[in-house]
């Protein structure tokens, strides 16, 4: 019986890893980084849900498009508030080098 419940445990990990792959992150290791990354898989993993939802005919074209337009609002807002490609330390914050 506890067998069982291990190979039953294993392809449910399975089918979770086959449905959502996550990859590891390999680009500079910073805190904000690693989350927008999460964020940026989890944008990638929706948009194609909506994808394949549209593609069989269960949502409308223009229910896509939505769905896609609020979802990248929000990847823009999360790249915003984690102040990702902005270089915090080099800044010249307004300051002339006169």
């Amino acid at each position: 019986m506890f067998l069982e419940e291990i190979v039953i445990m294993a392809s449910n990990q399975d089918k979770e890893e086959f449905f959502h792959p996550r990859y590891p992150y390999r680009g500079e290791v910073k805190p904000e980084n690693i989350i927008f990354n999460a964020n940026l898989q989890e944008f990638a993993q929706e948009v194609s849900y909506i994808c394949n939802l549209e593609t069989a005919g269960k949502i409308k074209p223009e229910q896509a498009y939505k769905k896609i337009k609020d979802l990248w609002k929000k990847i823009k807002l999360s790249k915003k508030e984690l102040k990702i490609g902005e270089d915090l330390f080099n800044q010249n914050l307004g300051q002339d080098d006169d």
